[in-house]
């Protein structure tokens, strides 16, 4: 059973538009290759932060919005633990 969740990922600022992409490219294919599917891609833009992360008081934000199976947000989590560029991210479920 598929269940909707969203990611909230911080990307590093000093990352350039193509690299982005590339990480962006990354996290929607884990979805797609693990039988989710993506809902919604939310681009927030660079945004001042509350506080420095990594030294950085910058960052740029993306929402995630997917259906997938519980198994998939592990994957996608563990992927993102090991992706140069992401400082922060988030997944919650949303309500049905």
């Amino acid at each position: 059973m598929a269940n909707n969740y969203e990611t909230l990922v911080l990307l590093s600022p000093e990352l350039a538009e193509e690299n982005r992409k590339e990480i962006l490219d990354l996290l929607t294919g884990i979805v797609d290759r693990e039988g989710g599917k993506m809902v919604e891609t939310d681009d927030w833009g660079m945004r001042q932060l509350a506080y420095p992360v990594e030294k950085q008081t910058r960052g740029y934000y993306v929402r995630l919005v997917f259906e997938a199976p519980g198994a998939l947000v592990a994957e996608l989590e563990r992927n993102i633990r090991i992706t140069d560029g992401i400082f922060k991210f988030m997944t919650v479920k949303l309500a049905a």
